[in-house]
């Protein structure tokens, strides 16, 4: 794995071209035939309403700075290193203390290490931050090949850890992340610290999948776990065609601006007091069209499609060190989140949010920092 050990200086520079090319494209979007009655830019029950996207597209063509944007991201430190054939995109900031604890932060789809944008400051004063880029996400492009999964990913990340020279680390992460965050602790769990992962109340829609029932259910608990399964069965569509046809939907997402946007922008709605909001009512219109673009310049719409036809394939199952501290965050929670996760209330630290959701780091940044530092200052 170690054929080239080198951490190379890296700024994010997208050719005017490609900016001049997106505004092009975005100016001569093909929009569909409006269909009469689905007016309401707040209607998700089919979608992304094309109201709403018909304004966040104009608002990306003609309100959106990405050179500003992109400023903002280059006053990081960042590098590229290679691994295993793959080139790995990292960002790295150091803290100021002299004993800070490294904490890699693990993204997930469709975000990137824009997601922790808002993040980073709020942890600097107790963490060396190290965010790199999943394989065929972001700067991490173009793919090496195929086989990177979530066991081969963690093992790169490991390599990353020891190339900064932290031979000791914590460990967050959502979404994908938090999967590669077992990962760590399973295989190396004398070089993590603790695990901490950020997740939200839909993980309830789960149950019976990917957890198991939890016992003892009341007929009215039974009839919540089913409506948060229902929910979860109907907003499969992209996981399914991510699964199993990544090419199909990666040729779309590579030609259409529109696309990719609808494609991502759909998945940052967020459920609160049991309504639905637009996403940038969720988080920061300005970040999320940043991690839109950076998908869009990158072609990673193709290429993080992938990662999820890997994860399908490869038969790995939920891993987690028994003899590592875990916490968990959850947002916009439910009461019956813990009892399926976490019957035997083994976890050291459980931390329910009503607020927030599934990028806390972009909806709630100070409450999920305040998590971190609680829970790693409590294994210290």
């Amino acid at each position: 794995m170690n054929e080239n050990n080198a951490l190379t200086p890296f700024r994010i520079d997208v050719p005017q071209a490609d900016v001049d090319d997106l505004r092009n494209r975005l100016a001569h979007t093909r929009w569909p035939l409006p269909v009469p009655g689905r007016d309401d830019r707040t209607d998700f029950s089919r979608g992304i309403p094309q109201a709403y996207l018909t304004e966040l597209a104009e608002y990306w063509r003609d309100g959106f700075d990405w050179r500003a944007q992109e400023a903002k991201l280059n006053e990081y430190e960042q590098f590229t290193t290679l691994i295993d054939g793959q080139t790995f995109h990292v960002v790295h900031v150091r803290s100021g203390n002299p004993e800070a604890t490294p904490l890699i932060l693990n993204h997930g789809w469709p975000g990137s290490f824009i997601e922790y944008q808002r993040l980073i400051p709020l942890l600097t004063d107790e963490f060396h931050v190290v965010i790199p880029s999943l394989p065929g996400f972001g700067f991490s492009t173009p793919l090496s090949g195929t086989g990177w999964e979530l066991a081969r990913t963690a093992e790169a990340y490991a390599e990353i850890m020891t190339r900064l020279g932290y031979e000791r680390f914590a460990a967050h992460g959502t979404d994908i992340g938090s999967g590669v965050t077992g990962r760590l602790a399973a295989v190396y769990p004398e070089r993590v610290i603790g695990t901490h992962v950020g997740a939200d109340g839909r993980l309830l829609g789960f149950v019976g999948d990917k957890f198991p029932y939890p016992e003892g259910l009341s007929d009215d608990e039974i009839a919540q776990v089913e409506v948060a399964r229902a929910e979860i069965a109907a907003d499969r569509g992209y996981l399914e065609m991510q699964n199993h046809r990544p090419d199909t939907i990666g040729a779309a997402l590579t030609d259409s601006p529109v696309g990719q946007l609808a494609w991502i922008a759909e998945k940052f709605r967020t459920r609160t007091s049991g309504g639905y909001r637009t996403p940038d009512d969720s988080v920061d219109r300005d970040q999320l069209l940043t991690n839109v673009s950076l998908y869009w310049f990158t072609r990673a719409g193709a290429s993080s499609a992938q990662f999820y036809y890997e994860g399908e394939h490869a038969g790995l199952t939920w891993a987690m060190a028994a003899d590592v501290p875990s916490g968990w965050a959850v947002f916009d929670t439910h009461p019956l989140v813990r009892r399926a996760i976490d019957p035997w209330n083994a976890m050291s630290h459980w931390s329910d949010f009503t607020e927030g959701g599934h990028f806390p780091a972009m909806e709630e940044p100070k409450l999920l920092a305040e998590d971190i530092r609680a829970f790693f200052r409590g294994i210290s």
